[in-house]
């Protein structure tokens, strides 16, 4: 069992990884968490630094969820461990070990997660995020409805894997609970 405990907290140490802060302080000597929205994920990145920096953080976000989750079968075969390991890299970018606990709001993690347990309904809520955001205009509220519908599309699809997809949507929901306050009315978030 050592093993899966092992990898379980690699897991995390992957997801702790900070992508965006990374990449401000190597290219731009910009502290994130002091910067635009104090945010490190790829929203603030674009606003501060553009759309490649911003694509490149995406990018190594999902990555964090993704690939441990993909390799995860190596060390343990079972889908619960799976789901464990998506957890285990959303809990890291959240509250990453590099950033004194401190972290991002862990929505392209958590996609990065269930894009490799549940490609297709990862799709269709990237997709239902991606209309948020034209609706919106407020990537915050378009990750509320990315993450609300991502535990219609898994009940539709993949039900064995909506307890892994409820833990991460309510984690996405958690972390943008100051957001959520502001949902119905015309502020920003």
């Amino acid at each position: 069992m050592l093993g899966p405990l092992l990898y379980l907290a690699l897991s995390y140490l992957v997801g702790s990884v900070p992508t965006g802060p990374i990449l401000a302080t190597l290219y731009a000597a910009t502290d994130l968490t002091q910067a635009g929205s104090g945010n490190i994920g790829a929203t603030n990145v674009n606003r501060l630094l553009g759309r490649r920096f911003a694509i490149a953080t995406l990018v190594g976000d999902v990555g964090k969820g993704l690939l441990p989750v993909l390799l995860s079968h190596m060390v343990l075969d079972a889908p619960w461990f799976a789901g464990l390991v998506a957890i285990a890299a959303f809990c890291g970018h959240c509250w990453s070990a590099y950033l004194c606990f401190r972290g991002g709001k862990g929505v392209a993690t958590a996609a990065g997660g269930m894009m490799a347990i549940a490609p297709l309904a990862t799709l269709l809520a990237a997709t239902a995020w991606m209309g948020g955001l034209m609706l919106f205009k407020r990537s915050s509220k378009a990750a509320v409805v990315g993450a609300v519908s991502m535990i219609g599309f898994v009940l539709l699809i993949r039900p064995s894997a909506l307890w892994i997809a409820g833990v991460l949507s309510m984690g996405v929901l958690f972390r943008h609970r100051s957001d959520m306050r502001t949902f119905g009315s015309g502020r920003s978030a």
